[in-house]
């Protein structure tokens, strides 16, 4: 890449986390090219869908959580490692405000779509997820039929519904503690 080009990227991420810190996830693409000092289609030139720039906003915050994901392949605890690691997904995606709703449409869209822009976030994050989640069920402490997938959908949902509650602040922790006993193995009563 070019240095001017580098640079308009540069002021494109550095303007658009400003705006969807500020605005949310939906700020105006057109006001992100204009605060970097940048026409629309230079900003389209980089990242040709919302999606593509949400992707280069947030991948530094998932690397931060694969390399905790990877710290927590080595607790002892494997439950609650899993545990640990979902509460830092759902704090990310509380980050920005449209974060969990687009995490959670692009979840689907990543998988029907290998080439989508998340799928650079997303695939990690599920393989990453996959690791904690089977040490977790190897140690029997979480259901053998727990997918992955539904456990991100989880996760979004709870971050959304945090979202959507700003007046609660511990809603997502309650919420996560239901989820996870639903992962518990259930244990058949004996009459």
């Amino acid at each position: 890449m070019r240095a001017d080009a580098r640079r308009n990227y540069e002021k494109l991420l550095t303007e658009a986390r400003a705006a969807f810190a500020e605005h949310g996830t939906d700020a105006s693409l057109e006001e992100v090219a204009r605060r970097a000092g940048v026409g629309i289609g230079t900003l389209y030139r980089h990242f040709p869908t919302r999606h593509a720039l949400l992707s280069a906003v947030f991948q530094g915050a998932v690397d931060e959580l694969l390399t905790r994901a990877h710290e927590l392949t080595r607790a002892t605890d494997p439950c609650g490692a899993l545990v640990t690691w979902l509460r830092a997904i759902i704090t990310h995606a509380s980050e920005y405000r449209g974060l969990a709703r687009a995490l959670m449409s692009a979840s689907g869209t990543t998988e029907a779509d290998p080439n989508s822009p998340l799928t650079s976030c997303s695939t990690p994050m599920r393989e990453a997820g996959t690791t904690l989640l089977a040490r977790a069920q190897q140690s029997g402490t979480v259901r053998p039929d727990v997918p992955i997938r539904d456990l991100m959908q989880l996760t979004n949902a709870i971050a959304l519904a945090a979202e959507q509650s700003p007046d609660d602040p511990q809603l997502a922790d309650r919420l996560l503690s239901l989820a996870v006993r639903g992962l518990q193995p259930r244990t058949e009563s004996h009459t």
